[in-house]
């Protein structure tokens, strides 16, 4: 029979609004930590016994409880932002684990702990939800060109508007500038009906999504009149010098080689650009190489560029995500070994 492991600890202070946030409806909450780590908790009151037949998960289990009661004071949970805690744990358990069997370099440091970066803006405090997106904006608050790279749901581009939005706050920069390749890498959008801004929104719409929770509708529309937020497609950015902006590159897995030179070509003083990129779903044709791969070939040891490589754990969506993400990997793998039928 297997050997249990139990834990039991008391969360400070007392406090019974704390506690029911954290606990959740019909304790909710615990139930959701419990099949996620595959441990028991029960407790009375403030007062908690953790269960479980890894002392490893145990520990998290514990952890995470800590943390999420210190949390409970300042922000209401729900059944997302519990998933987001358990993934950011599972998270430094992996690097943990990684770095104490002495992982390779590649893995962009994983033995590093980066100073935490918090973003204030609209919406409150944005801090990184687990290793990789905390190196992630130590990375673009001490660089001046940074690569996140990594599937979708990982909050890539997410965690660059909010950099640059709070950059803008801070006066830090003078302007907003948001970029992505439209429709294929060659930007034929002749077939679209309306006229350029028309046929160009729908393929900027993340980044709207994403200032609009950062700034709020009204300001937004504001600042895009005062053009102190430009968002447009990459083509535009041609023959352009970018001083004291904060530029972000999107979905650059679907620039030519060409069109990645000429982008990070356009940084000017006091600038900082930010290239957000998922190598697994480029759109390019077949014989066309992606120019975000090839940056990561070209730049890789170039000082003051950083690299952020995200995987499935880092996925902060539906935990569903992560799983298909997954799949589709090993599937990709399998076809890689195998070679063509």
């Amino acid at each position: 029979m297997p050997r249990s492991h139990q834990r039991d600890f008391t969360l400070e202070p007392a406090d019974t609004a704390r506690l029911a946030n954290l606990s959740g409806p019909l304790d909710a909450h615990l139930r959701q930590i419990e099949l996620a780590l595959g441990v028991e908790i029960g407790n009375r009151g403030n007062v908690f016994r953790v269960t479980g037949g890894h002392a490893g998960r145990v520990d998290d289990a514990e952890r995470l409880l800590r943390e999420l009661y210190h949390e409970a004071g300042d922000e209401t949970f729900d059944g997302h932002a519990i998933n987001l805690r358990i993934n950011a744990c599972r998270a430094a358990r992996e690097d943990q684990e990684a770095t104490r069997h002495a992982t390779q370099a590649h893995r962009a440091g994983a033995d590093y702990v980066p100073q935490e970066v918090a973003i204030r803006v609209k919406r409150g405090t944005i801090r990184g939800r687990g290793p990789n997106q905390q190196k992630y904006l130590h990375a673009i608050a001490t660089h001046d060109i940074n690569f996140g790279v990594g599937p979708a749901g990982t909050g890539k581009t997410f965690l660059a508007v909010a950099s640059a939005v709070e950059a803008l706050n801070a006066a830090r920069v003078q302007r907003l500038v948001l970029v992505r390749p439209a429709v294929e890498a060659g930007e034929k959008l002749g077939f679209l009906p309306g006229d350029l801004s028309q046929k160009v929104d729908p393929y900027l719409r993340p980044l709207y999504d994403a200032l609009y929770e950062m700034l709020g509708v009204e300001k937004v529309l504001k600042l895009l009149e005062k053009n102190v937020i430009e968002i447009a497609p990459l083509a535009y950015m041609r023959w352009r010098t970018l001083n004291d902006a904060y530029v972000i590159l999107d979905e650059a897995q679907n620039t030519t080689i060409e069109q990645m030179k000429m982008f990070l070509t356009r940084l000017g003083f006091g600038s900082t650009a930010v290239v957000t990129g998922d190598l697994t779903q480029v759109d390019l044709p077949r014989q066309v190489k992606s120019g975000l791969r090839d940056a990561l070939d070209v730049l890789r040891e170039v000082e003051g560029v950083s690299f952020t490589f995200f995987e499935s754990r880092d996925v902060v969506r539906h935990p569903l995500v992560a799983r298909i993400v997954n799949a589709y990997d090993r599937r990709d793998a399998n076809d890689a070994s195998t070679g063509p039928a």
